[in-house]
């Protein structure tokens, strides 16, 4: 992979990291409880653990792959992480 792409790649692997992170961010005020409706506060919890466990493996796959690109964008060789 030519190192510009690589390193367009990285930027964009961290970017996903940064929309997932809204995207939980939002979905946790969208189900949080409220007075005028809302889930309910055990359910709320349980949805943003269940959610929070998902996101963190995605974040932390993006973020060993944009590593991973980056260092190939600056001019290094694969290597295994």
């Amino acid at each position: 992979m030519p190192p510009q792409i690589a390193r367009l790649a990285g930027l964009g692997a961290y970017g996903a990291c940064a929309g997932m992170f809204a995207l939980f961010a939002l979905l946790i005020m969208g189900t949080r409880h409220t007075p005028l409706g809302g889930m309910t506060s055990d359910l709320s919890w349980v949805t943003w653990l269940s959610l929070a466990v998902v996101f963190a493996a995605l974040i932390g796959a993006h973020l060993v792959i944009g590593k991973q690109l980056m260092h190939i964008g600056k001019g290094g060789g694969a290597t295994e992480v």
